[in-house]
């Protein structure tokens, strides 16, 4: 399970922040979800209390071509909506690119995590050190720094559906 104490956890966007996070999303719905690549996707969830659509953008951590799944990690911790959301209805669809997916939510331990964060702070460097000091989370630049902070980072990979590639 993940720990749910860590140095401490950044305070959602509001004003021109959130606006600037969630610019992506009206992209994504007019079919220029292209223009991130593979970097960046669109999931859909339901609200646990509200049962509304719900939409968010989040940044890829890791894509596996062979399973079809995507790693995505909560930056704002476990007590994020999507994140509560997925726990709640774990099946549902993503868009990568100009691609919908149907997937299902797998949360995964903080064991996955720390071996999923040394791969990531490799392949974007200043991307995970600007993340962990965001995050409070102390890193030197090394792989087992970057173990640790995986293991504080909740992470979720989204596995495609059976036929549904």
């Amino acid at each position: 399970m993940h720990r749910e104490t860590t140095p401490r956890r950044p305070q959602l966007p509001s004003g021109w922040r959130r606006l600037a996070a969630r610019l992506p999303i009206p992209l994504f719905r007019a079919g220029l979800g292209s223009l991130f690549g593979r970097r960046l996707l669109l999931l859909h969830h339901v609200g646990r209390v509200s049962g509304l659509d719900r939409m968010v953008v989040l940044e890829v951590v890791s894509y596996d071509p062979t399973r079809t799944s995507w790693t995505v990690a909560s930056g704002f911790g476990p007590k994020s909506d999507w994140y509560q959301n997925l726990r709640a209805q774990p099946k549902t669809l993503i868009r990568v690119g100009n691609r919908p997916y149907a997937v299902t939510a797998r949360f995964l331990l903080s064991e996955e995590g720390a071996e999923i964060m040394p791969g990531y702070a490799h392949r974007h460097p200043r991307t995970a050190r600007r993340l962990c000091a965001y995050m409070g989370l102390p890193v030197d630049g090394s792989e087992a720094s970057y173990r640790e902070a995986g293991r504080a980072i909740p992470f979720v990979r989204l596995d495609t559906a059976v036929g549904h590639h």
